[in-house]
Parts: structure tokens; C-alpha cells; sequence
């Protein structure tokens, strides 16, 4: 941890976040991304870089200049510290459980490239783009048969999905499903899957491997993903932990990693660093795999992601995801008061991830002009989503639910 990162959490102490502490001891830490003026409430589309980030890719790029070769010893040290800080944040007790990947859509690949023959795949209509369109590329080519769950339930206007729906609906699959695929917080609603544990054992149940998306739950509430069972899991660093695109992971749970050369799971995505005794250069007919989530490594891997997300990863765990957790909802609660006493319809979900929705008919259009006033939010799905985090301070949520009810 850098100095400054654990300076920072020595001064906020074990209690709760509150402003007073964050103004005075975290947003130093962001000086450079305040300077921009506005009020930023897309956190949960692109986080906002600490100070420290520049210069952490800084020193991955000086190795190169310095080094040559030489680099590469700092650089896989470095890519390992990532997998070592992943697993504390999604809770895996071990570091070679993340496999680090550059989109948590080639994690999905690595899952669906594990799996015998044609698999059939049960997944819902609110997965991410990138799942959504993965899925129907394997259904189109033949190399998948995929079922989508629509949304079975509304709250305020806004679809939901229900675990114990989809758990009905895996359970009349038996013996005819290989693959589930949830997310843990649905990225256009921000809804939080109530009762996913349902989900996971019915998955079991039947005999099928789940797959949970937690790119919208990382660093926004407490996974611990092997106390919950799942088989995969991915996630990424470009929004709540501050780490920019290509710094994502699949997980894959202990119980599925083996120590053997012949693992009962093995990916067509591999390449030479998930050979046993990669650096040795041998070409054996039959390949040999690294031990344990080593074995679903790839080829060259990509150094500058583990420096560029290192800062976020660090003061996620430094703050605690708990307390982060504590302060969010604070917030969501004090922009939705300000949005209501001004009759613009907020909604917030009774479970729900780090963000409020409001509807708009044409809201890609409304953040335009929200822009324009210096309040940057983004739309998915006919809504406008509002994410505030640690670098925004009552004031401004008060003077951004004004500018919103202006636009209006």
C-alpha cells in the first residue's frame, strides 16, 4: 500500500465515513481529477483516477525504459499483487482463483470454452451488452444454446428480476442445463439480486456451473464469492475501483482449480503462461498446464492494467468495502430527498447497487443537457442514472438535484 493510501486510512480511523473526513483526508488524494469543476455523478459508469495512478503507470513505463527485459520481473510481480488484491475485494482465498483478463467478456468466453460440447445456457434479458452479445454470437454459430429470463416483476416502473423465479425456472431444466448466468447487481437498474444464494443452489442442484457478473457489486457491497459457492465469477476495475478499461478478472472457485497436469476443467482460451514451467520452452504433444487458476492463464500477459488499477484496488481495501457501502446508501438517500422536494421522480430499489435511477423519454438526450450544466450522469434503458461516491459532498448532490429539476 502506498504511503499516502495508508496514511489516509490512519487518519479516518475504524468508524464511519463521514464528509468532514473524506474532504480532509481522501480528496487530497484526487486533486488532479477536482480540478475538472462540475459535479460528476457517473461513478459507476468511468471512476475517477487518484493522483497516485499517473504515477503508478509511470513506473511501470520507467521499467520498460530502464530495464528492457529486465521489466518483466517487477511487471509479473505486479500482475500477481493484482490477482492477490482481487481476491481480498471479492473474497477468494486464493490469489491464482482471478485470472486476470483485459474484459470480463473474455472471462465469459473462458467459461463457455470450458465446457464439453454444445452447452445449454440459462442467462436473463438484463445481463451487460457485451454477455447479451457473446451469448447470441455462441447461439448463432451453434456453439451454444442459450434461454433468456425476462423480468418478472416491477417496483416503481422498473423491471426486476426474481431469484426465486429463476431458480423455478433453472429447476424445471434438470438435467438439461450445464451453465447459469446472473448478474449480481443488474447494470441498467442498479437492482441488487435479492436471494442469489437461491439461484446458486439450484444451479447445483441440476448439475449446471453458474456464472455471476460483478461488475456493478465490486467494491459496492460485500461479495465473498466462495463463502456464496458460485463456480465463475467476473468483474472489472473501470468503475467502482477506479482502475480504467482492461482491468478485469474471472474467477473461478478453489473447488474447480487442480494441482495436477490434467485438470478437470480446462479453457481452448490458453497460450504459454498457462504452461507447467512456462519459461522452459518445452513443446511436450500433449500440453502441459500450470497448477491450479495458473492453468487458465493465457498468452503475454498485459502489465500496465495491474499499475494502472493498483491505486483504486489499494484504497477500496484501505476504506473497507463495508464502510464505503454505509456511505453510498447515505448518499443515494440525501440526492433522492433533494430530487423528491423538487418533484423530479428518483426511484430507488428496495435492493440495489450504487446508484438511483430517473426516468426520462428520452434520457441520453437530458444527460446531454445536464452536461451542458456541469452535472455529468449517463441513461440506460429510459433512465438517468445518478451515482454519487466519496469525491461528492452534500452541496454539491443539493445543487445538482436543482440543476436536474432546471432541466426538467
Amino acid at each position: 500500500m502506498s504511503e499516502a493510501i495508508s496514511n489516509t486510512a490512519s487518519a479516518l480511523g475504524n468508524g464511519p465515513l463521514s464528509e468532514e473526513l473524506l474532504v480532509r483526508h481522501v480528496h487530497p488524494l484526487f486533486s488532479r481529477v477536482l480540478q475538472r469543476g462540475g459535479i460528476y455523478l457517473a461513478n459507476h459508469s468511468l471512476g475517477r483516477p487518484l493522483d497516485q495512478t499517473a504515477d503508478d503507470v509511470k513506473e511501470a513505463i520507467d521499467l520498460w525504459y530502464q530495464d528492457m527485459d529486465g521489466a518483466w520481473g517487477p511487471w509479473l510481480s505486479e500482475i500477481n499483487a493484482f490477482r492477490e488484491r482481487t481476491a481480498k475485494i471479492i473474497g477468494v482465498s486464493r490469489a491464482d482463483c482471478v485470472v486476470p483478463k483485459t474484459a470480463a467478456g473474455q472471462g465469459l468466453r473462458a467459461v463457455l470454452n470450458a465446457l464439453d460440447g454444445t452447452p445449454n445456457v440459462l442467462a436473463t434479458r438484463g445481463e451487460f451488452d457485451s454477455i447479451d452479445f457473446i451469448l447470441k454470437t455462441y447461439q448463432l454459430r451453434g456453439r451454444a444454446n442459450v434461454d433468456f429470463l425476462d423480468p418478472t416483476e416491477r417496483h416503481d416502473g422498473v423491471p426486476l428480476f426474481d431469484a426465486g423465479e429463476i431458480a423455478k425456472q433453472i429447476r424445471a431444466r434438470k438435467g438439461k442445463l450445464d451453465l447459469v448466468i446472473v448478474s449480481h447487481v443488474y447494470y441498467a437498474t442498479g437492482q441488487l439480486l435479492e436471494g442469489v444464494a437461491r439461484v446458486i443452489d439450484a444451479s447445483h442442484e441440476v448439475g449446471a456451473k453458474i456464472l455471476l457478473d460483478c461488475y456493478h457489486s465490486e467494491g459496492v457491497l460485500p461479495i465473498g464469492l466462495e463463502a456464496l459457492g458460485v463456480d465463475f465469477a467476473i468483474g472489472g476495475s473501470y468503475k467502482y475501483l477506479r482502475g480504467g478499461p482492461g482491468a478485469c478478472w474471472l474467477a473461478i472457485h478453489p473447488k474447480h482449480l487442480s494441482d495436477s497436469d490434467s485438470p478437470t476443467l480446462r479453457t481452448l482460451d490458453t497460450g504459454w503462461f498457462a504452461k507447467k514451467d512456462t519459461f522452459a520452452f518445452q513443446r511436450p504433444e500433449a500440453p502441459l498446464l500450470s497448477s491450479g487458476g495458473d492453468a487458465w492463464l493465457e498468452s503475454t500477459p498485459a502489465p500496465l492494467t495491474a499499475y494502472q488499477s493498483r491505486a483504486g484496488q489499494q484504497l477500496i481495501l484501505a476504506l473497507g468495502v463495508e464502510r464505503l457501502r454505509q456511505y453510498n446508501m447515505m448518499q443515494q438517500s440525501h440526492l433522492e430527498r433533494e430530487l423528491r422536494d423538487r418533484d423530479v421522480p428518483a426511484r430507488t430499489l428496495p435492493a440495489r447497487g450504487a446508484y438511483l435511477l430517473m426516468p426520462h423519454p428520452d434520457a441520453s438526450g437530458f444527460c446531454e443537457t445536464l452536461a451542458r450544466q456541469g452535472v455529468i450522469a449517463d441513461a440506460r434503458s429510459g433512465h438517468v442514472r445518478f451515482c454519487p461516491d466519496i469525491l461528492n459532498t452534500r452541496d454539491e448532490l443539493t445543487r445538482a438535484a436543482a440543476i436536474i429539476s432546471g432541466a426538467l
